[in-house]
């Protein structure tokens, strides 16, 4: 049975009147505490049984402020008005610590109270959030989708439709987010220069839609971004075997710019002589 809280006295005394009032019903003792306690249900000095409480009560009480009596979980009964007491007091503003909940219910063990403990949903929501859990393994992306090409069906024959922005350039891998390159762009024959006249295009179009992508980080990725660009080039190293979605691996690129910026070898010319030079 519950035990009679000055709370619980003032809200029911609207419904019950006088009978809960305290003096006018005497203690009975408590086979918890082994003290004599005033109850919160009693008549004559005899506790009032559960079932009359739970069936015929709570029925009452619930007509009369025109609620349900009965909910998804089943019907409304004292115990289930006790768990909402203890898990409103657990995720107040100013909230009950666990174990002063514990004395409060009047538990001999603390695994009783954990019973009746229920996180609020939204608080425990605004928690993980302000643990910064997901902003850490996390990360946003711009990406630019040129509408023409989708409402005209260019992307379905293969053309350009989805640009990621990477700062310096684009990446028009339409699966970047599951590149191994992403946050060290290997520069291969999907990426667009923002310096060329290409990337230029790409920025000057009046009909791309920008928005925000979300991507989850590896692990090496996570701590690039805690701990800086001086991290950037061992990324890369690191990577320099690994095969970019055009194919060729980050050294295989490199080797082929390397060929194309060879300078061509220019033979000796000699100056023809003018006339009356010896």
């Amino acid at each position: 049975m519950l035990s009679l809280k000055s709370v619980s006295r003032s809200c029911l005394s609207l419904f019950l009147g006088p009978l809960l009032l305290e003096g006018q019903q005497p203690q009975v003792w408590d086979k918890t505490t082994g003290e004599a306690t005033h109850y919160l249900f009693s008549y004559r000095g005899t506790r009032v049984s559960r079932f009359y409480i739970n069936e015929s009560l709570i029925p009452t009480l619930c007509r009369k402020a025109g609620i349900p009596e009965q909910d998804s979980r089943g019907a409304i009964t004292s115990h289930r008005a006790r768990a909402t007491i203890a898990s409103q007091l657990y995720n107040a503003k100013e909230p009950l610590t666990i174990f002063e909940l514990k004395e409060y219910l009047g538990h001999k063990e603390l695994s009783s109270t954990q019973y009746y403990v229920k996180v609020d949903p939204t608080r425990l929501a605004s928690r993980v959030a302000k643990a910064g859990y997901l902003e850490q393994n996390m990360a946003t992306i711009e990406v630019l989708l040129d509408q023409d090409a989708v409402m005209k069906g260019a992307a379905s024959r293969g053309e350009v439709w989805k640009y990621y922005d990477l700062g310096h350039g684009f990446c028009t891998n339409p699966f970047w987010a599951s590149c191994a390159h992403r946050m060290a762009c290997a520069r291969c024959p999907f990426y667009r220069s923002k310096t060329d006249s290409v990337g230029q295009l790409v920025e000057g179009k009046a009909n791309l839609v920008r928005m925000l992508e979300f991507v989850r980080l590896t692990e090496d990725e996570k701590v690039l971004v805690a701990e800086g660009i001086e991290l950037h080039q061992a990324l890369i190293e690191k990577l320099v075997y690994v095969p970019t979605p055009a194919g060729p691996t980050p050294r295989e690129l490199n080797t082929q710019r390397q060929e194309r910026m060879k300078i061509i070898p220019i033979e000796e010319m000699q100056r023809s002589k003018r006339r009356g030079e010896t």
